[in-house]
């Protein structure tokens, strides 16, 4: 049986690029490029307080994630709740010991001067592995 932490394991070999989907108020889906982390079981999603992902999850906290897929079609997809965390002490928490990019690139003030930036957290619910876009075999993994 697949466990999470294949999945999420499989998952940081792909692009460090995933495709986040959200749905707004409005039922209509958006789908936006990002560049998750990992910490635990979570995944960590870096957002603008005032962003279409932020009004999104306010209205729907159901999210989808797809990765890029490898030359050779291998890819993951995430189903689960995303939840917008807005304290300093979480910021500093994704800035110093999760995500593995410089977010100072996209957020110069900082963790404490961002009010801007929020981090959105996946707690995943369902996930698939696929191999050479599933010709190659499926691993599904739940929660339930």
């Amino acid at each position: 049986m697949t466990e999470l932490a294949d999945i999420i394991s499989f998952a940081s070999g792909l692009s460090p690029w995933a495709h986040l989907a959200t749905i707004g108020a409005d039922n209509k889906p958006d789908v936006v490029p990002v560049h998750p982390c990992w910490e635990g079981d979570t995944c960590w999603v870096m957002v603008g307080a005032e962003s279409v992902k932020a009004r999104n999850l306010a209205a729907n906290p159901e999210v989808a994630m797809h990765w890029q897929v490898t030359e050779v079609g291998d890819g993951v997809e995430i189903w689960g709740k995303g939840q917008l965390h807005t304290d300093v002490e979480t910021k500093k928490r994704m800035w110093n010991d999760v995500f593995d990019y410089d977010l100072s690139a996209f957020s110069p003030g900082g963790p404490e001067n961002s009010p801007e930036t929020v981090f959105m957290a996946i707690d995943v619910d369902r996930a698939i592995l696929l191999k050479q876009y599933g010709m190659g075999g499926v691993d599904r993994w739940s929660a339930s």
